[in-house]
This record gives C-alpha cells, sequence and structure tokens, in this order.
C-alpha cells in the first residue's frame, strides 16, 4: 500500500480515464497511475490488463462499471479476477468491504458546503479508506482545510484545467491530481 503512496508523490498527475480514445494517449503518457472511469462487464478486464501490462497502476470506479452490481459480489469479483491495484467509489459500504478484502480504497467526495466537508471529515474517521479524492479539485484552501484535520493522502480532481491548478493544490497538501484533460498529463 506504501508503494502505491509513493509512487503518487513522485508522479501526481493522475490519468482519469472517461473513454476509449484516451487509454493509448494515457498509456503513451508519462503518468504512473491512471483512474479508469469508465468500462463494463465487457471491457472492465481487458482494460485493466492492458493498463497493467504498461507498468502503470490502475485504479476502477466502482460506481461507473456498466452492467455490474453494486453490491459487494462486484467487489469480490473485481478483487479476485480483474485484479487492479485499487477501486475508487463515493460509497462508504463499498470503501468498508473492499478494505477490509485488502484492496487498496480511494472515496470520492464531492465537497459542495461545510456539511460536505464535515461529513467527509467523519466518514473518513470512520471508514478509513487508504486514501480520498476531492472533487472539484480546484479549491486549495478546503483542501488545505481537510489535510490539517486528515491524515490520509488527498487526490484533487475535477475541473481541473491548467498547470496553475495542478501547482495550487499540491503545493496546500493534495498528494495527485487526477486530470482528464490529456494535454496535462506529462508536465
Amino acid at each position: 500500500m506504501n508503494n502505491i503512496i509513493s509512487s503518487i508523490e513522485e508522479n501526481p498527475i493522475i490519468a482519469a480515464i472517461r473513454n476509449k480514445d484516451d487509454i493509448e494517449k494515457a498509456l503513451e503518457s508519462s503518468v504512473s497511475t491512471i483512474f479508469l472511469l469508465y468500462s463494463d462487464i465487457f471491457n472492465l478486464k481487458e482494460l485493466v490488463h492492458k493498463i497493467k501490462a504498461s507498468d502503470k497502476r490502475v485504479f476502477v470506479h466502482m460506481d461507473m462499471i456498466e452492467g455490474m452490481g453494486k453490491d459487494n459480489k462486484a467487489i469480490d469479483y473485481i478483487s479476485q479476477i480483474i485484479k487492479p491495484d485499487g477501486i475508487i467509489s463515493t460509497r462508504s459500504n463499498h470503501i468498508k468491504y473492499a478494505r477490509d478484502k485488502g484492496l487498496f480504497t480511494i472515496q470520492r467526495f464531492f465537497l459542495i458546503d461545510s456539511l460536505s466537508f464535515n461529513t467527509a471529515v467523519k466518514t473518513v474517521k470512520s471508514v478509513r479508506p487508504n486514501m480520498i479524492e476531492v472533487m472539484p479539485g480546484t479549491i486549495p484552501a478546503t483542501i488545505q482545510k481537510l489535510s490539517n484535520k486528515l491524515s490520509v493522502p488527498i487526490i484533487a480532481g475535477g475541473l481541473i484545467d491548467t498547470k496553475d491548478d495542478i501547482i495550487s493544490v499540491l503545493k496546500v497538501g493534495a498528494l495527485g491530481v487526477s486530470v482528464g484533460k490529456t494535454d496535462l498529463w506529462d508536465l
């Protein structure tokens, strides 16, 4: 698990893949970590193995796999058959179950107000994901405040459009930045 954190520390830009056209670009880029934000039950295994064969880490977003159940059996299947480096989910029950199964877990939080901020803090303390992703990623002051309250590594994601966006969130404590814009993958 520390290898994953070290890998993101060394290369904090994470390719957020939303469609099949971006897979090749991500594989050719210098990113070492890929968040797979699209897939279905027919292509998931192939995509994960292709990414891993390119010596890149891959995290599957459980909430975005088309055609797969959203229960614990889906997590068992992904863990035992697909074998990504870890999962991403907004669902606390997914994170808790996957972590108990030994998977590296990243819980995604959408911070829209102080209530969602406080809920995220409480959830992280009780569910204990390995890492969290905070969205939108363009809120450096909030990311700094969150990193002061929690010991879990933070990924910033969403609405990241420029190199300056990346630099500003890394400066305030984000471990990495998930970015969908392909031209930012090789910074």
